[in-house]
């Protein structure tokens, strides 16, 4: 296995992102069999938990991964596990897939979710771990990282006696601090530019807002609503977006760079382009359109 694929084996702790993308060649097709998912916009038919998806392979690869967006699996392009597929079936399961051993199977999707979530707060400690601005708490994160890492490596009947509520409440007000630690500095580093973000806010509605060229620097943007939001050539430098709905959000031209806590899923889930500014390490989703031009 490569390096980025054993970290759970060894005893140093990941911090990089590497470590926590999904490693498709490695997974027994997880997200395409524990997951639900209805009939929508974004699916084209309804699927049960623990029933595998029309489309998944005897080889546990998409039949149709090419052409999802066209078929009407437009949210099979958004979804990210954080690597969590790959740590439940080399590291939890052992390479045992639930094919070859089915009574496996019920349990093995149960844990799935479970791990996702793990891997999720996995996510949002590196990069806090990553800033600097934090550092009078890298401490505690620290610590909180190894913990849940730790957590990873139980096996299938721990990790479903987990509390995970409970972690994430912990997690939470760590990166909470985070946040307003990296937000001030910045701000005290760009004094005297005017900031004015007035519609923003922790758990804003602004669906379908029109945005376009907002000043969202520094902003709380926390669980923030943007579904369908024209937010073109928007400014969002170190604006804190863990859990902002991005689906369909035009941020074609925007500025996300040093923005907190992005995921590969929020940007797979809107409309940007070649002009939209990345963090590193984010790759820009295949279907976004090239520079000026509208979907």
């Amino acid at each position: 296995m490569s390096e980025n694929r054993d970290y759970h084996h060894n005893e140093s702790i990941p911090l990089n992102r590497g470590s926590l993308q999904a490693d498709c060649e490695s997974c027994f097709g997880l997200c395409c069999v524990a997951l639900p998912f209805a009939a929508s916009a974004d699916f084209a038919a309804d699927k049960a938990a623990g029933q595998p998806c029309g489309n998944l392979r005897e080889d546990f690869r998409c039949g149709v991964h090419g052409s999802l967006r066209q078929l009407g699996f437009r949210g099979c392009t958004v979804y990210d596990c954080f690597g969590a597929g790959q740590a439940v079936s080399q590291v939890t399961y052992a390479g045992r897939d639930w094919r070859q051993t089915p009574g496996t199977a019920k349990q093995m999707f149960e844990v799935f979710p479970v791990m996702w979530q793990l891997h999720e707060l996995l996510w949002y400690l590196t990069e806090a771990l990553s800033r600097q601005p934090a550092r009078s708490i890298h401490g505690e994160l620290r610590e909180k990282l190894e913990q849940i890492v730790r957590l990873t490596r139980l096996n299938a009947e721990e990790l479903l006696g987990l509390d995970v509520a409970a972690h994430r409440a912990e997690v939470n007000v760590l990166l909470l601090q985070t946040s307003e630690l990296v937000r001030e500095d910045a701000r005290r580093k760009h004094a005297g530019q005017p900031v004015r973000h007035k519609k923003a806010g922790r758990g804003a509605d602004l669906i379908g807002a029109k945005l376009e060229g907002a000043d969202f620097r520094y902003a709380n943007l926390r669980g923030a609503y943007l579904i369908a939001a024209d937010l073109r050539g928007a400014d969002l430098r170190f604006a804190d977006l863990i859990g902002a709905d991005f689906r369909d959000a035009d941020i074609r031209g925007a500025n996300l760079a040093d923005c907190l806590f992005l995921t590969q899923a929020q940007l797979n889930a809107a409309k940007g382009d070649a002009d939209t500014k990345l963090p590193p390490s984010f790759a820009r989703p295949a279907h976004w359109t090239a520079s000026g031009k509208r979907r």
